[in-house]
């Protein structure tokens, strides 16, 4: 019988890793309730006489309120677009249809495309909508995203083929299909779309900055920038304003964690 190794050396080795990655993050904390400047000499490791002062700060120097609700109303458009239609993508490109090569191909191809490179017409085709300065417009290039239309043909491609079978057996068209068997069955693809379809449109910067006509439409990367413009020195709130921006994203994901590394992974398994 082989004896398996011992595993401490891996753990104690992801712990000296994971503590590494924290560091950055307990700095910006740890500035952001002591106002240290961050080039101090020798550093302090644990703040001195913390308070929240910087946090009020920027609560109340800009319409932090609005610009949250701008950033949250954007994203849940953004999530909801992205899971309807990634969805009905990934379906889609489950199934033997004449072309599917050229389209996977194409996917591909698109891939290495930079959204900069398409702003332009973005913008033109948002403004024959009519959807300038709207939640709408705001949310409508991240619509669906390549890379979540791929991890949900991933999840189901792991989903039985009897199944969908069974289903066009009795009668039920490729919408209830979708819908009722092959969505719940991915749960960790749409955990996964959620995380990554959050994120991005709630970190976006260049986008807002070129649809927005009108502070009320600012969403908060625009409102950090107008923190900057207003404040002088910025060491304790502007890294304040980096933790309130930061939380929501690091919530989701912990909540999520376990769905989401399920969702990269899904399509290792099948059946």
């Amino acid at each position: 019988m082989m004896r398996r190794s011992p595993t401490w050396p891996i753990h104690l080795a992801l712990i000296a890793v994971c503590f590494v990655m924290l560091v950055p993050f307990y700095w910006v904390l740890k500035t952001s309730v002591s106002g240290e400047n961050i080039f101090t000499f020798p550093p302090s490791i644990i703040p001195r006489n913390p308070h929240l002062f910087y946090y009020v700060d920027v609560w109340y120097a800009i319409p932090f309120a609005r610009y949250f609700l701008n950033s949250v109303i954007v994203s849940v458009i953004t999530i909801a677009a992205n899971v309807v239609f990634n969805a009905m993508a990934g379906y889609a490109l489950t199934r033997e249809f004449r072309g599917k090569g050229f389209i996977l191909i194409l996917f591909l191809s698109c891939m290495m495309v930079p959204f900069q490179a398409t702003i332009i017409p973005a913008y033109l085709i948002t403004g024959q909508l009519g959807l300038l300065n709207s939640y709408v417009g705001l949310a409508l290039p991240q619509f669906s995203t390549i890379i979540c239309i791929f991890v949900f043909k991933a999840s189901f491609d792991a989903i039985p083929g009897s199944l969908i079978d069974a289903a066009k057996v009795d009668g039920l068209p490729e919408w209830r299909i979708v819908w009722t068997i092959m969505l719940p069955l991915a749960k960790s693809a749409m955990a996964t779309n959620v995380i990554l379809s959050f994120i991005w449109s709630w970190n976006n910067f260049l986008w807002p900055l070129i649809m927005t006509r009108t502070p009320e439409m600012q969403t908060l990367p625009l409102g950090l920038a107008r923190f900057l413009s207003y404040q002088e020195d910025t060491t304790g709130a502007l890294y304040a304003f980096c933790i309130m921006v930061l939380a929501p994203g690091i919530l989701l994901f912990l909540l999520a964690q376990k769905e989401f590394i399920q969702g990269l992974t899904s399509g290792a398994t099948k059946g």
